[in-house]
């Protein structure tokens, strides 16, 4: 049986770029044809994007390879190759990207927001586009880049109006059973609820229009969850994007602890989780009425609660969803509503650094090693471009504010030479 996965990782490699053509004219009655060598076609991108078909990261986890297809070659005639097509990977709405290294490259936390998660390779440059007053005659093209390539790391934190905090037992998946049509797993012993659940309560009688909501079954919470103890920080996370909280206390006589202290260690750890999630409105209520203490029958409030209920008997129920509705309805007026198209996430713009290894300065950025990568290191006039084209991206003043001096080993991508500061 499939389950419901949270965390996953995903190794994305866009697509390669196509090479440039190497071509001159060569027709009956034209006795010196000029270069005419097409471009290679740009390798596809891999793209994340948001959709309310996916719940779930369980499609990464046994197939976490997801590869866009290349560029195809340039040829004679100005023919250009044709560029890749981008793959399109499907995540769940609330997927939060990360790098390797922890740090947030996107939030793709509404249906249609997409992440370039891998830039597809740019394609070679044919001879035809090397014509010049100087260069007659180029005997030259570009390489296609290879595309992007990197594992990424995907955590899913669930988008739900209300989400049920309480400790292991408390009720929560009988009651998201009661007023929803979901079916989670309900036995009477700690931790049923390995996996959260959602379910959609609809007001209104069958047929009838009316307002819906989503309730997450977030599983139990234990005292030192929010410093991992239990299933930890796993679940907590899945509490930060509702809208509303409700806090389910056990009122039954083997809860084990007291109902208001139930309420303080509750909100203790979501208070050192994240501290704004005790400015959410929440409801609290008592769960399992039918197995209540007997010295609370007297008072069903004493507990300091807002409303008693049971999932075996109904009680309560009904006036639960019509404040739980309430509540969100106000939450989500107060929510901005978004504006225009989907969120496109692009891959931050890199400029050129210097770092030291060693004996040698290594220069990094894409455009510089994109400049040294299409080229033909072995013809004298793709050597001439190169240098001019890393001048311009200020390369060489990159060195020298790094404190290279001449004679000094340079390495760019796979070129290695020796440095000579600009006259």
């Amino acid at each position: 049986m499939a389950s419901f996965v949270d965390e996953a990782q995903v190794h994305v490699k866009a697509g390669d770029g196509g090479a440039g053509a190497v071509s001159f004219r060569r027709e009956a009655h034209v006795a010196r044809g000029g270069p005419d060598g097409g471009d290679g076609g740009t390798g596809g991108d891999v793209i994340l994007e948001a959709t309310t078909r996916a719940v779930s990261l369980l499609a990464f986890r046994d197939y976490p390879h997801r590869r866009a297809a290349n560029g195809t070659h340039g040829s004679g005639a100005r023919r250009h190759g044709h560029s890749g097509a981008p793959l399109i990977v499907a995540v769940p709405e609330g997927t939060v990207v990360r790098d390797r290294d922890g740090s947030v490259l996107a939030d793709l936390a509404g249906p249609g927001d997409r992440l370039i998660a891998a830039s597809g390779g740019r394609g070679g440059r044919g001879n035809a586009r090397f014509l010049s007053n100087r260069l007659r005659a180029p005997g030259f093209a570009e390489q296609g880049e290879v595309g992007e390539e990197r594992w990424l790391d995907l955590e899913l934190k669930l988008l739900a109006d209300v989400a049920l905090v309480g400790f292991p037992n408390a009720g929560k998946s009988s009651l998201i059973s009661r007023i929803s049509a979901a079916r989670p797993k309900v036995a009477d012993y700690p931790f049923t609820t390995l996996e959260p659940h959602l379910g959609v309560v609809r007001l209104g009688g069958r047929g009838e229009a009316g307002e819906e909501f989503v309730v997450a079954d977030i599983p139990g919470l234990v005292e030192g969850a929010s410093e991992g103890r239990g299933l930890g920080h796993r679940f907590l996370r899945h509490v930060e994007r509702a809208r509303v909280l409700l806090v389910l206390v056990d009122l039954g006589e083997d809860a084990g602890r007291a109902p208001s202290e139930q309420i303080t260690v509750l909100l203790d750890e979501l208070g050192r989780h994240r501290a704004e999630l005790l400015e959410r409105p929440r409801l609290v209520i008592g769960s399992r009425a039918d197995r209540v203490v007997e010295d609370l029958r007297p008072d069903r409030e004493s507990y300091h609660g807002d409303l008693v209920i049971s999932s075996a008997t109904g009680e309560g129920l009904g006036e639960l969803v019509a404040r739980l509705a309430h509540l969100v309805a106000d939450a989500r007026a107060t929510v901005p509503v978004r504006v225009g198209e989907a969120i496109v996430h692009h891959p931050v713009a890199e400029g050129v650094r210097v770092v030291r290894e060693g004996a040698a300065y290594v220069v990094e950025g894409r455009e510089a090693v994109r400049a040294v990568a299409l080229s033909d290191l072995t013809n004298t006039d793709a050597l001439v471009l190169v240098q001019a084209r890393l001048r311009r991206l200020g390369v060489f003043r990159a060195l020298a504010r790094a404190g290279a001096r001449e004679g000094d080993s340079v390495r760019i991508g796979e070129l290695m030479f020796d440095y000579e500061p600009d006259q």
